[in-house]
């Protein structure tokens, strides 16, 4: 049975809506604003080395039919508990930075006179409304029109500031490898680009999610093909933000603000300055949809991974349905934003560290786990990576490895 490609856009565009987010926005905009191009080839580096991690989810879906999470409790429960334990740490900042941002953006776009913690739980309440009513169909066709949309009007905005005069002008810092804050950056940057390796999980669960809707799977040829497409588009994504960092703000002497809210208005204000006043709405779309398709996307993603461990690790130990548990893991999660955001205000940044900093320690592991599962003999060889992809696969084991060694003999110093 044969499908056009726009049938098969699903699990691919839902990554890409997690992946495109602050390691986007704010993280290449600001390498852009704060070292023009030095560190394109480092973001293009990042995102080769860590792709044949996150392609192996949709692999061992449609050679096995079961998700990563699955993969995880057959090669030891204590695997499971981790990662279970891993998720619960990290998701209630990074969902809570990624609203901050997100209303800081739809505050400074509509003027709405809102403060930031209150357009924050604003949008926690309509996000949990939106994935609880619309479930995964809903969620599925707002993440192809909002990538679509953000992948339009940031190549726009890449073309606009290709004519601007400053671009022959640069006057901003150069990186330096000795400068303990850039190296800071240069780790958080690498950490996140294009997102923590754990995303792999929630691909696998989406991918099957909408394979097991058809009553015939489709080829490894066409899972790849749509997963691939989404991976490195959101790669031309990053790089885009990037080019627009450094044609547009490496000139200004304004400073950034860490502040996640701050910085939104900052972004689109630079921008429309420099290009003209006409550019506001194809930078506040790129912008706002950029977060929004995040913020949607993770609301999904942190659920349907907690239902799917409880129900492996507790075993039958739950009446419930599997809808039940994931909406109490909905409210769990909006619960625990609200409470963050309200005690913590716009301020992100010891949040944001920490789950930053759990996803780099644990990235070398959970790549030499996902690479053990997809090659392991439950996997049919034809799903198998190819000899290339598996080299590829050590080479960014290696990678993630030293890098983890590095980062922490930096937190040592």
């Amino acid at each position: 049975m044969k499908r056009n490609f726009a049938s098969l856009i699903g699990p691919g565009l839902m990554y890409a809506g997690a992946a495109i987010g602050v390691s986007h926005l704010v993280q290449s905009t600001r390498a852009g604003a704060d070292f023009g191009f030095e560190l394109m080839w480092i973001l293009l580096a990042a995102n080769l080395l860590k792709f044949p991690f996150f392609e192996i989810g949709s692999r061992y879906v449609l050679a096995t039919g079961k998700n990563l999470i699955d993969a995880y409790f057959d090669a030891g429960k204590w695997i499971l508990i981790l990662f279970f334990i891993m998720t619960l740490v990290t998701m209630f900042p990074i969902q809570a930075a990624l609203t901050v941002v997100t209303a800081g953006l739809a505050n400074n776009i509509f003027d709405t006179g809102l403060t930031t913690t209150t357009m924050s739980i604003l949008l926690v309440l309509i996000t949990m409304l939106i994935i609880i009513i619309g479930r995964f169909k809903l969620l599925d066709k707002l993440i192809k029109v909002v990538i679509i949309l953000l992948t339009l009007s940031t190549f726009v905005a890449v073309i606009s500031a290709l004519n601007i005069q400053t671009v022959q002008n640069f006057s901003g810092n150069e990186f330096d490898w000795l400068n303990k804050k850039h190296i800071f950056f240069l780790i958080a940057f690498i950490g996140w680009m294009p997102a923590p390796i754990d995303i792999v999980v929630w691909t696998s669960l989406w991918s099957q999610s909408k394979f097991g809707s058809w009553k015939e799977q489709p080829s490894m040829k066409e899972v790849l093909l749509e997963f691939r497409t989404s991976y490195f588009g959101t790669m031309i994504v990053a790089a885009s933000f990037l080019a627009l960092g450094a044609l547009v703000m490496h000139s200004s002497e304004e400073v950034l603000s860490p502040n996640g809210a701050v910085f939104a208005g900052q972004l689109i204000g630079l921008y429309t300055s420099t290009i003209g006043q006409w550019a506001y709405p194809i930078i506040a779309i790129a912008a706002l949809t950029t977060m929004v398709s995040t913020t949607l996307t993770v609301t999904d993603a942190y659920p349907r991974t907690l239902r799917h461990s409880m129900q492996l690790l507790f075993n039958k130990g739950f009446v419930v349905s599997d809808r039940k548990i994931y909406i109490f893991w909905i409210i769990v999660l909006s619960i625990g934003v609200i409470l963050l955001i309200s005690y913590s205000g716009s301020s992100m940044r010891v949040m944001v560290d920490l789950a930053t900093s759990i996803s780099i320690v644990t990235a070398p592991i959970l790549a030499l786990l996902n690479y053990k599962v997809i090659t392991s003999s439950k996997v049919g060889k034809k799903y198998q990576p190819a000899l290339y992809l598996r080299i590829w696969s050590w080479i960014g084991i290696i990678f993630l490895s030293l890098f983890t060694l590095f980062y922490l003999c930096w937190l040592a110093i």
